[in-house]
Parts: structure tokens; C-alpha cells; sequence
């Protein structure tokens, strides 16, 4: 059943949003502008400070390109669509916000809190060689940002999850708002459903070619043919570098040389503990405390060092290796916080460390056993070296061969040839691009810049070719028109059948909710004559396979008045007859599920909260977005 919470989320956010924010009308609140003006390049402000749309446009390509690396089969034109630039721009506003907010509220980060995140993060870990040296280049290369960047980005998080935590980290739901919510959710209805529809009338349409003629010239907006440009393309990407790029076997040599540990598996170490714990924020005088008797075991250990296990199953208060005798399993560098691994791989085998300071406690550490590095020879991981010595190279050129693009496209503007033949590239072509990228186009096709690009007067009419445009991951595109055909209206001819098909389908839909109203009618005068489904048991959780408004419908009629009759329009799907037999209303759970559905509940509300604290942020800020949404835009939280 709490499927429906995962499942409902948008639903549950309104019912809850409605009961939250009359708790902010105290506050003041003002009316936002109304966000249709566009102020030159500025597409949001907040704060003052203002978003532009090459700050907006960066944003998003960064965005695209890590959906598209974390799902390689997502249609292009999704992510380039007005809608998912518009909750770009959105999310940019929400962050500049919280970020703002954050600020005066004197909320930082400690550079002890990040060194200790940063020490603890497998992800980082890894950029780390077997002498725990950061292997800064292969990071930049590996996350496109520099260290600095990341780091940055970590501590805004941070920031902002902090700002967020005071109002939403321990919500409490009412039992009164829960049920009301609840109740809202799970309450039922027992109906019988009646479907008239459209499909079932179309035999009963007829049409004659003045009706069709007439429907054609009363809608003659809807069919017409779209313009349409046949273009020649050039695309450069990593791969079309990577394949002029020489690699010589000295550097391949120096290459491994520098990197054996990532080619193998680094040493690893085995080691015993004792731990006594103390939090780094405790008392001073806990800490001491906790240290002494650390050096009371550690002396203990010295002079009888076969005694290490037994004394770590009585002592140590890691709970994980105490009953162990303190062991601990194999681990790399940078497995372990710093001090502690600082001192494993100090030790010499069956050597025992002195007490050791860390963010947990005090240690005494052991070391146990060493797997020795193993590293394969060159010529068993030759093709890994090559293709990644040979991507680092072509990254180095690959931005001088888009520059290469950019003169020699705009040098001979109306050809590609000498930049196919300079880059060796292949000179693709594509017919019917429309102005608006097609669903599930790939590649540049797909790219709502490039389109646009295509589209631009002086490529149009004058088929010169367009700007080199960056497509990100990496690509980068120059294209020109060979033909193009302008948007015309379609003759009666061409479109004959499509009329037809749509002409019938409107008139069918007609027809049933004609019927459905006149049967509708019969029935409430004789309820023995109707012809309806089986008896359902529907609520909105379970609307049965029936469509939402049926429900709506139902659960909208009085309770006090059942049995009741009710019809229900549904547009182009035709008509519905409903009678409702019985009120449903949701039944107690037991003790675990009240516990299990206030949980949820408390999280639904928590989400709620922040976002009326966010929108009262958004207020106090003056936050504003400058460009008109789309219409087909979904309502974001």
C-alpha cells in the first residue's frame, strides 16, 4: 500500500503544500511578477544578482551530458527540449537561493569537515596512487572539474543541506493532518461504470466530401507541411581525434612506468586493533581520559604481546573486530582514515604501533600480514595503456582541431570540404530537418543549438555554413543547407484521408457522449433497465482500470445520497455513466502500518516544508525568472 506514496509523490506534495502554507502568510508574502518580460541576456535574478543565458545555456549542456554518460538510450530530444531547459534554469534559481540564504545565515563549511569527507570518500580514493600521492590530472579528466571545482561544489551542498535540515529535519505529522491526507488518499467508492465509447459509434459516421471540405478549411492550421532543410554536416568528437593521434612506445613506457599501481592491484595490508573511542568533540578531559587508558593496554600488550587478541575481545569497543580479537580485514591505501593508515603502512610485520589519535579514538594497531603490489608487464595491459595515453593526448588536441574547424568552416564559407579534408572527417548529409529537433534524433540532429543554428538566416538563404557549435561530451559540429522548402499549407488533396480519420473520430466522440447522456437519463428514471460493468471497488489508489475523472466523479457525490448516478465527459475518449452504490471509507491499520504510514507521512510533510521555506526564501530574495515557461512545461517542486 505505501507504493502509492512513492508512486503519488506530486498528489501528496499538493495536499500537503495546502495545509503548510498558511503558516507562512504571517510573513508576508508578495505576488511575484509575472515573469513574461526577458531583460536582453538576463534570464533570472536573485538577490541582485542576475542569471545569464550563456550561464543558463553552460549549465544545461553540463547537465545533458551527465544524463547522457548515466543513460546512453535516452532520446536527445528530451533533454534538449524547451521543458528540460526551463527546469535547468529553475533548479540554477533554487540553488542561487539557498546558496544566498545560507550566506547571511553565516553557514559554512569547515575545511576539517571537507579533509574528513574527502579521507573517507572511496570515489576520491581512487585518484590516489599506491604512495597515496592525488593523481590531479586523471581527476580533472575523469570528472571534467578541476579539484577546486569539486570542492566548491561539495561545500555549497553541504551549505544548502544544512539550510534546508533546520525546517524539514524533524518534521512531525499531526494525527488529525495525517488523516485528513490519508483519508483523502484511501477513501473508496463501490460503482458500476458504463463506457460509451468513441470507437464503438465510427460506423455510424457518414461523410460527404462537402463535410470533409468544410473541415479542412475550418482547420486548415493543422495540416500543413512543415519546412524542412536538406543539410551537409561535419561532426568532430573525441573518437575522430583519437584516430589521428600517434603514440610512440617510449611513451607508453613512461606512461605505465608512472601509473603501474592502477594496472594491478596496489599492496594491502592485514592488521589488529584495540580501539578506545572518544568523539573529537568531546570534553577535553574525556579525551585524556579515554588516551590513558589506551597506554595502560598498549603497556600491557608491550610485554606480553601474544595476549593482543585477548585483550583487544575484552577492551576494544569497535564492536565490528573486537569479538575477532581485533582483526580487520585487507585493505589498499586509502581505505582507512589517514592517521590509521599513516601507521599500518609504517609497521613492519607483526610490529606493534603506539597509541594512534583519529577522529574515532585512540589505537593500538597490530600489523598482521602484507599482500605485496602485483603489477602485469607492459606488453599484458599494452592496449589499456595505448587507448588511455592516446585519449589523454587527443583531449590536448582536441581543442586545437575545433579551432582547426572554426577557420576553416568560416574561411570557406560555402563548403565543408577543406575541413573534412584538413581533419579528416566525413561529410554526412541529412534531409527533412525541420527547425524543431525530431524526437529520438541522435547526434547533432538532436541538438537543439545546432538546429537553431541551421535555421539562422545568413545559413539559410545565403547556404553558408553555420558557427562551429559545441554539442558537448566532447562534439563539436559545422553544418550548411543544400535545399530547403518552405512551410506551405497543404493541398485538400494531400491531406484527404488524414481529414477523413479526424473528421470521424470528433463526430464518433459526439455521438457517444450523446448517447451516454440519453442513457444516462433512462437509467435515473429506470435504474432496472441499465446496463452497466461489474460492481468495482475503487478509490484513487486503486482506481480499478478505470480513468481519473470516473473516480473524481464518484468520489465527489454525497455520501448521504448513495445510490447516486452521475455522468462523466472525457473529452476525445467519450463518455462515461457512473453509479455509485457505496461509500467506502479507509479502514484502520494496525499499530506497524499507523507507525509505517505516519513515517511516510512525516517525510511527505518534511518535503512540503521546504518547499514553502523555499518559496519564502524565493520572496525575501526577490528571486525571479525573466523567461516565459512553456506551456507543456510539468509543475516542478
Amino acid at each position: 500500500m505505501f507504493d502509492f506514496f512513492r508512486k503519488h509523490t506530486k498528489f501528496l506534495m499538493v495536499i500537503l503544500f495546502l495545509l503548510v502554507i498558511p503558516s507562512f502568510v504571517l510573513f508576508g508574502l508578495e505576488q511575484y511578477s509575472d515573469g513574461s518580460r526577458t531583460r536582453g541576456e538576463e534570464v533570472a535574478v536573485v538577490d541582485g544578482k542576475t542569471i545569464s543565458r550563456p550561464e543558463w545555456d553552460a549549465r544545461h549542456r553540463v547537465e545533458t551530458d551527465r544524463m547522457r554518460e548515466q543513460q546512453r538510450n535516452i532520446d536527445p530530444a528530451l533533454l534538449d527540449s524547451e521543458e528540460a531547459r526551463y527546469a535547468t534554469l529553475e533548479r540554477m534559481v533554487r540553488e542561487r537561493v539557498l546558496l544566498a540564504a545560507a550566506a547571511k545565515a553565516n553557514m559554512t563549511v569547515s575545511d576539517d569537515r571537507l579533509a574528513r569527507m574527502f579521507a573517507e570518500d572511496p570515489g576520491i580514493a581512487s585518484f590516489r596512487d599506491a604512495e597515496g600521492k592525488f593523481d590531479r590530472q586523471r581527476f580533472i579528466l575523469t570528472t571534467g572539474t578541476t579539484p577546486e571545482q569539486y570542492e566548491a561544489g561539495i561545500r555549497s551542498q553541504l551549505s544548502m543541506q544544512q539550510l534546508v535540515a533546520g525546517v524539514s529535519g524533524t518534521p512531525l505529522s499531526a494525527k488529525t493532518q495525517a488523516d485528513l491526507t490519508l483519508n483523502a488518499i484511501y477513501d473508496g467508492r463501490e460503482i458500476q461504470v458504463a463506457r460509451f465509447a468513441p470507437q464503438d459509434f465510427s460506423a455510424k459516421v457518414s461523410l460527404t466530401d462537402d463535410d470533409l471540405q468544410s473541415h479542412f478549411k475550418s482547420h486548415a492550421s493543422r495540416y500543413q507541411a512543415q519546412e524542412a532543410a536538406s543539410i551537409q554536416y561535419l561532426l568532430l568528437d573525441m573518437d575522430s581525434v583519437k584516430k589521428n593521434v600517434s603514440v610512440s612506445d617510449a611513451e607508453l613506457q613512461s606512461y605505465y612506468e608512472q601509473n603501474q599501481g592502477r594496472f594491478g592491484s596496489g599492496e594491502e595490508r592485514q592488521a589488529s586493533h584495540i580501539l578506545i573511542t572518544a568523539a573529537k568533540d568531546a570534553p577535553q578531559a574525556e579525551r585524556d581520559k579515554a588516551r590513558a587508558r589506551a597506554q595502560e593496554l598498549l603497556a600491557q600488550v608491550r610485554k606480553t604481546p601474544a595476549t593482543f587478541a585477548e585483550l583487544a575481545r575484552k577492551n576494544s569497543q569497535d564492536p565490528g573486530s573486537a569479538e575477532r580479537g581485533g582483526q580487520l580485514d585487507m585493505a589498499p591505501r586509502g581505505a582507512m582514515v589517514k592517521p590509521f593508515e599513516d601507521a599500518m603502512f609504517a609497521l613492519k610485520k607483526g610490529e606493534i604501533s603506539d597509541v594512534v589519535e583519529s577522529d574515532f579514538g585512540y589505537h593500538i594497531i597490530r600489523l598482521d600480514d602484507i599482500k605485496a603490489a602485483v603489477v602485469p608487464p607492459l606488453a599484458q595491459v599494452r592496449a589499456q595503456v595505448e587507448n588511455e595515453v592516446r585519449t589523454q593526448k587527443a583531449a590536448q588536441d582536441f581543442a586545437k582541431a575545433a579551432e582547426t574547424l572554426t577557420e576553416l568552416a568560416y574561411q570557406n564559407p560555402e563548403s565543408l570540404q577543406p575541413a573534412a579534408d584538413a581533419l579528416k572527417l566525413q561529410i554526412q548529409t541529412a534531409s527533412g530537418v525541420a527547425r524543431t529537433a525530431a524526437a529520438g534524433a541522435q547526434g547533432p540532429l538532436g541538438n537543439r543549438n545546432f538546429v537553431a543554428a541551421v535555421y539562422a538566416p545568413e545559413v539559410l538563404d545565403r547556404k553558408q555554413n553555420t558557427e562551429a557549435i559545441d554539442l558537448g561530451s566532447n562534439q563539436v559540429a559545422v553544418a550548411r543547407v543544400t535545399q530547403y522548402t518552405q512551410a506551405r499549407a497543404q493541398t485538400f488533396d494531400e491531406v484527404k484521408e488524414q481529414v477523413g480519420r479526424d473528421l470521424t473520430a470528433e463526430r464518433a466522440a459526439a455521438l457517444a457522449k450523446e448517447e451516454g447522456r440519453a442513457r444516462l437519463a433512462a437509467w435515473e428514471k429506470d435504474t432496472a433497465s441499465a446496463k452497466l460493468g461489474n460492481v468495482l471497488k475503487a478509490s484513487r489508489v486503486d482506481p480499478q482500470g478505470q480513468p481519473l475523472p470516473v473516480i473524481e466523479a464518484a468520489l465527489r457525490t454525497d455520501a448521504g445520497k448513495l445510490p447516486a448516478w452521475t455522468g462523466v465527459d472525457l473529452g476525445a475518449e467519450g463518455f462515461a455513466v457512473v453509479r455509485v452504490l457505496k461509500d467506502l471509507p479507509r479502514q484502520p491499520s494496525d499499530a506497524a502500518l499507523q507507525t509505517q504510514e505516519r513515517a511516510q507521512m512525516g517525510q511527505a510533510l518534511a518535503a512540503a516544508e521546504a518547499e514553502a521555506y523555499y518559496k519564502l526564501l524565493s520572496d525575501r530574495l526577490k528571486a525571479r525568472i525573466l523567461v516565459n515557461k512553456p506551456k507543456t512545461a510539468a509543475v516542478t517542486g
